[in-house]
């Protein structure tokens, strides 16, 4: 039996204690226990219902669902009718498309086994399987197949196409009454199906209907079955608790409804006997007041539809997604969405689903292994062909298009961070509870925090999110005040030939550019300088010189890049070459890498990007830059270049294929480089962009991060560093200027650069173009009430005028 925390005492209910308990009492134990294991989180699922086949060869005594052949107009819904349903679910926002049939009615109709055989199939099953596909294919919708108690051939041929699958136990009492007519609820055909599943490795819902006869001890046994299967096999991720109610044209239309202080203490005692890694459901559209199943021990509402009904219970609507939020909030939770598999399901999937399912649920995964929040539709992305667009690349897409937030679309975000009122600037409150509100207090008490409480912040939800930009924003006017600053730069990719093999590269030609780019390319000493000077006269204070790992370089190209660059220009700031480019010249001469550094220096270079970090952690550098400089190199060339003088950045390309605590890790490793050095001068985030690098167009990496977490990388980045880097910079080339706006209320003061010459983003598929208007830049800075300076690289404050020559007296030096 499950040890329970109540209070500052711990207990071990007996079953007697879990039957006759006073209700509050036992309730008050499972919310302990659910809030020990899940913290504040609430998930649902937003789904679309394909009611497949009405007709089913069993009789039970509560069931509307299942007809008979004379009350439908058609045995199955058509392959377009599937569709159908299924597109107006994507283009709502849905993630899961929820079969719903009658089990084996070939077995008991003709009309039904005609039908099969008319189409080809050669069974319920075989049809259901085609339509699980058809569905994945076309819309990208995950699907989740009812189909009842099946036998082991039959999970298995499901489980290539449906990345969960579901059967409730309902109860294990013999001679219900509910049951009698009903050959595949027998308790020895249900816990067999149970057990086949696991078996089968299948992430599977199961569950209790509540009130149809059973007693409670009834309840426990079925619980103890659940229980004992997962603890073998590990498989039963969720566990509906559901109540009855009695309807009309039933044989229990005369029974009484499963009284409500009844059914929470089933939901209670489902959540003590149950594994704590089991989460447990009640359908919310079933009760009057549903908050009080959260009271109970809840911590999932199950499929929520914006489209369509409950067709098991049509009776009974479901709660608008506002009034499930308020809610749920309302209890101090915040609400998430989710796919069919949780996440402990989605972040292995090599044991828990098929091969074909591992990218259908990449593709509509957050980093969590949640489903993606942000509105819109999430369409699978096919590809007629790439256009060449200079050194770019844009994709063609086939198809439907998505409609939701991606970095680098051209699509707004939604606004999660609540800024300030127009009428005195006044903050609006943001609220957060449980573990995000005990890290916020500790941040703002001057606490340096770890792995967990930055995994903590970077989880947020909800209200969550605005309370965490609202500490980042107060950091931020603590550390720098409300100067908003930008640099005027451009960038030089002197080459786009590299022998690297980044796999979320869409600008090198090497052997995974998939032929996206154009043509290779060198510039020549001359090309480079001119380009310098150009940028020079045009008020730049700054060049950024980046390119790939050209094979017939050698360490003294990059020594004559920059001295070509200040012979062009002797004023202009050199922020060049990374942490990768300047490792492999010293290692291809063979020389100490100080004394390689120190040569750039004489040379002209100034200070180093941060580029070529993407995350600091080598189980995810494995897969994103397998033969790249790892974590301890990528610190160990900052670290010299830092004891020579020259200043460098922090970045993170994030939302490819890690987790929150990869975040944290690359956050807390520079943290502590820059406690030993102090030679860091920003941090800059780097949202993945996925619609033509070479990881994605493979199937191996997700859409990149979606806004919140955008949001909470840049706010949480800022708590981080607090007191050791200043300034928070966001990326305008990969978020846009929208984003880039609520940003700047969210712990972020810098803008980056101008950008003339912008190549990376835009081969990846980025579409926000290569250069900014300063104008348009101090339209959205003064709309929400803060300065647009002009900084140095250093970020020294530069006048608005005389660019050159402010930055020649104010960049000489070795910073």
């Amino acid at each position: 039996m499950t040890t329970l925390p109540s209070g500052a005492r711990r207990v071990t209910p007996t079953e007697e204690q879990l039957l006759e308990l006073p209700l509050t009492e036992l309730t008050g134990w499972a919310r302990n226990l659910r809030d020990a294991q899940f913290g504040t989180r609430v998930t649902y699922s937003p789904k679309v219902f394909i009611p497949l086949t009405s007709l089913c060869r069993d009789r039970c005594g509560y069931c509307t669902f299942a007809q008979s052949p004379a009350r439908v107009a058609a045995p199955f819904l058509s392959p377009s009718e599937v569709l159908a349903i299924a597109v107006a679910g994507a283009e709502a926002g849905c993630h899961e498309a929820l079969f719903t049939l009658g089990e084996a009615p070939e077995h008991r109709y003709q009309v039904a086994a005609d039908w099969l055989a008319e189409h080809g199939y050669r069974s319920t099953v075989d049809y259901l399987a085609k339509m699980c596909r058809l569905v994945t294919e076309e819309t990208g919708l995950l699907a989740h197949a009812n189909a009842g108690a099946l036998d082991p051939v039959d999970l298995e041929r499901l489980r290539q196409v449906c990345p969960s699958q579901g059967m409730m136990i309902e109860s294990l009492a013999p001679d219900l009454r509910a049951h009698r007519g009903a050959p595949d609820k027998t308790p020895e055909r249900r816990l067999a199906t149970l057990c086949a599943a696991g078996e089968l490795a299948i992430p599977f819902t199961t569950g209790l209907l509540v009130g149809i006869g059973e007693t409670r001890r009834d309840w426990l046994v079925a619980l103890h079955a659940i229980a004992d299967a997962h603890k073998r096999y590990g498989h039963v991720q969720e566990v509906i608790v559901q109540n009855f109610r009695p309807k009309p044209g039933t044989a229990m239309r005369d029974a009484p409804a499963c009284p409500p202080e009844e059914f929470r203490r089933a939901i209670a005692i489902a959540r003590l006997v149950l594994p704590p890694d089991v989460h447990l459901q009640a359908p919310p559209n079933l009760s009057e007041d549903f908050g009080s199943l959260l009271d109970a021990g809840i911590d999932d509402w199950g499929g929520v539809s914006p489209v369509t009904a409950d067709h098991v219970n049509p009776e009974r609507p479901w709660p608008a997604l506002d009034h499930l939020r308020a809610v749920t909030e309302a209890r101090g939770k915040v609400l998430a969405p989710r796919l069919t598999v949780y996440p402990e399901y989605a972040h292995d999937p090599a044991r828990w689903l098929d091969e074909a399912l591992h990218f259908p649920v990449l593709d509509r995964a957050d980093a969590e292994g949640l489903g993606r929040d942000d509105p819109g539709a999430v369409f699978p992305e096919r590809y007629r062909q790439a256009h060449n667009v200079g050194t770019g690349a844009e994709v063609d897409l086939a198809g439907r298009r998505s409609t939701a937030w991606y970095s680098g679309a051209g699509t707004t975000p939604r606004t999660l961070v609540p800024g300030r009122a127009e009428a005195g600037l006044v903050s609006r409150p943001a609220r957060a509870g449980g573990a995000v509100r005990e890290v916020l207090a500790g941040a703002r008490a001057g606490q340096e925090l770890g792995v967990d409480e930055l995994v903590t912040l970077l989880r947020a939800r909800g209200s969550e999110v605005a309370a965490v930009a609202g500490l980042a924003d107060e950091l931020r006017a603590e550390a720098v005040g409300d100067d908003v600053t930008y640099v005027r730069n451009r960038n030089i990719n002197y080459t786009n030939v590299c022998t690297f093999r980044c796999t979320f590269c869409g600008f090198s030609k090497g052997p995974l550019s998939l032929n996206l780019r154009g043509k290779p390319y060198l510039l020549t000493l001359e090309e480079v300088a001119e380009r310098v000077r150009e940028a020079w006269e045009l008020g730049c204070t700054e060049v950024c010189l980046q390119g790939g790992i050209h094979p017939q370089f050698d360490g003294d190209y990059y020594v004559d890049v920059c001295r070509a660059a200040k012979e062009a220009a002797p004023g202009i700031h050199v922020h060049g070459f990374t942490a990768l480019e300047v490792t492999e010249g010293a290692k291809r001469l063979g020389e100490p890498l100080d004394q390689y550094l120190r040569r750039l220096v004489d040379a002209g270079l100034r200070s180093l990007p941060g580029t070529a970090a993407e995350i600091l952690d080598d189980e995810v550098r494995a897969v994103l830059c397998p033969d790249k400089i790892n974590t301890a190199e990528w610190l160990e060339c900052h670290r010299v270049a830092h004891s020579v003088g020259l200043r460098s950045n922090v970045t993170m390309m994030f939302g490819a294929i890690e987790q929150p605590v990869h975040w944290a890790r690359h956050l807390l490793r520079t943290r502590a480089l820059q406690h030993e050095t102090g030679g860091f001068t920003e941090f800059v985030g780097l949202p993945f962009v996925h619609m033509a690098a070479p990881l994605y167009l493979k199937r191996g990496a997700r859409r990149g991060p979606t806004w919140r977490e955008v949001v909470l990388v840049h706010a949480v980045a800022r708590i981080a560093y607090h007191g050791l880097i200043n300034n928070i910079q966001a990326s305008w080339v990969k978020l846009g200027l929208p984003g880039v706006g609520q940003l700047l209320q969210a712990g972020v003061n810098d803008v980056g650069g101008t950008l003339m010459d912008e190549n990376i983003s835009r081969a990846a598929g980025a579409s926000h173009g290569q250069r900014v208007d300063e104008g348009t830049l101090e339209e959205l800075v003064t709309g929400i009430g803060r300065r647009l300076r002009r900084r140095s690289t250093g970020y020294d404050l530069l006048d608005s005028a005389g660019a050159g020559l402010l930055a020649a007296t104010a960049e000489v030096g070795v910073r």
